[in-house]
């Protein structure tokens, strides 16, 4: 039973976080952040509504998006064995 613990702990705290981040324009000049989750299902491979960068930079030219995986996003998706795999999706203006 300690092996087990183990292994999931391990899995749990040795899996990687990813981070895309896309700068549009100059970038993030006000310093507001707005954020956003988009679901996916089954690992990934069926995904929700996808967020609209561009209403949640509310009309700026000038703004940088980054999507990751929280700590929370990946502990829902270990929690539901990848069944549900949210990402956080931030614009930055």
């Amino acid at each position: 039973m300690k092996k087990v613990f183990l292994i999931a702990l391990a899995a749990l705290f040795l899996q990687s976080c990813y981070v895309h981040k896309t700068v549009v324009g100059e970038g993030a000049q006000q310093g507001l952040t707005v954020k956003a989750t988009q679901h996916n299902f089954i690992g990934g491979l069926i995904s929700g509504k996808t967020p609209d960068t561009q209403l949640l930079a509310g009309g700026a030219s000038d703004y940088e998006v980054v999507i990751k995986h929280s700590f929370l996003d990946g502990l829902l998706s270990f929690i539901t064995s990848g069944i549900y795999n949210p990402t956080t999706v931030e614009v930055k203006r």
